[in-house]
């Protein structure tokens, strides 16, 4: 049997994974954005997380958003949701399987806010590619003073 040639073009690994992270999104059940992580070391996925209230609780899909009810603007008051980000998810994953994320990189469909930068930091995360920014000048302020390097990439 002859090999055949591949006929398109094969996405990089950035775009592979981001595209990833862009399918774990559509779990999410928050109101206002759909986020999508992807965990990633070696070239192999360690843990997917999106945006949603805790295990066994109800979801904004189901009984609406909070923060849209009292007009908090997006990027504040974080603490005022029902659900966790997708990079906080992504990393309770792999912490419940055993599997450490020191010296992974983070996919992710948007820019992690301050209170998920803390978090990836002390992780170990080394790098983090994403799609779309997010309006939080100090998580990237953190980033850059753990010498995290973050990438956008265009959709």
């Amino acid at each position: 049997m002859k090999n055949k040639k591949i006929s398109h073009k094969r996405p990089s690994w950035d775009e592979y994974f981001l595209e990833v992270a862009k399918l774990v999104s559509r779990r999410a059940t928050c109101l206002r954005r759909q986020v999508g992580a992807v965990l990633v070391k070696d070239k192999r996925i360690l843990a997917t997380g999106y945006n949603g209230a805790p295990r066994g609780l109800v979801h904004c899909l189901d009984i609406g958003c909070i923060r849209e009810k009292l007009k908090i603007p997006s990027g504040e008051r974080h603490e005022l949701c029902r659900a966790l980000h997708a990079e906080q998810n992504a990393l309770i994953q792999a912490s419940l399987y055993g599997i450490s994320a020191k010296d992974s990189t983070l996919y992710a469909t948007n820019q992690p806010c301050i209170i998920c930068a803390k978090m990836l930091i002390n992780a170990g995360i080394k790098e983090i590619v994403i799609y779309q920014g997010y309006p939080d000048k100090m998580a990237m302020d953190f980033f850059n003073e753990a010498k995290i390097k973050v990438r956008r990439v265009k959709e």
